[in-house]
């Protein structure tokens, strides 16, 4: 009976051991090497990819984008204006979502049209060069870049609001265009927050 109870004692000391010691290493030692790892390799992205305005003020993510309207959730016509959002109230980085409508659900049907003509008569251009990403939102609601189409059929009105020439305001959305990924991947986007910043901070 004690060499059983004593082999009981050492087999439970055994597994206490064992989880102090993977507590340590994989719950202290661990995150804490990964965590040195990305603030030396990856600083910017570790700490979520910030973007800071002239005065080095965080005012986004490179990775989440945002609204541009006033408090009665109507569009700035002085800024480019991103593609809608589903997640939250519009880019909620804690309810990234899409709405899950399929292309056939009668809702997303009409809110498209809705949003075609919305759009069209706020650029002032035809319904038919509103391109598609500017009346559907993306899967995670949180993309922060627009086509090219899109931004293109926004730069007349910008440059209007804004009072300045069409060309400038096209030089900082080519400034803020990226490529396709790996030179390959996808289409050429523009990062709305970055060009609305630059648009507020040009000289």
């Amino acid at each position: 009976m004690n060499a059983n109870l004593r082999s009981i004692g050492r087999t439970i000391w055994a597994a206490i051991r064992i989880m102090l010691v993977f507590t340590v290493v994989l719950g202290v030692a661990y995150p804490l090497l990964i965590t040195g790892i990305g603030q030396a390799a990856f600083a910017w992205q570790a700490n979520g990819s910030p973007i800071r305005n002239a005065g080095g003020q965080i005012v986004g993510s490179a990775l989440i984008g945002q609204s541009f309207v006033d408090a009665s959730g109507n569009p700035l016509p002085q800024y480019f204006q991103p593609r809608p959002s589903a997640a939250g109230d519009g880019y909620d980085g804690a309810a990234s979502a899409g709405s899950n409508k399929g292309p056939e659900d009668a809702d997303l049907i009409a809110a498209v049209a809705a949003r075609r003509a919305q759009i069209a008569a706020f650029n002032g251009v035809s319904e038919a060069d509103v391109p598609a990403d500017a009346v559907t939102a993306s899967g995670s609601g949180l993309d922060p870049d627009i086509s090219v189409a899109y931004a293109d059929i926004q730069i007349q009105r910008v440059a209007t609001a804004r009072g300045i020439p069409a060309d400038q305001v096209r030089a900082l959305v080519e400034a803020n265009t990226d490529g396709p990924g790996l030179g390959y991947i996808g289409e050429p986007c523009v990062h709305v927050v970055q060009l609305n910043l630059a648009l507020d901070e040009r000289r």
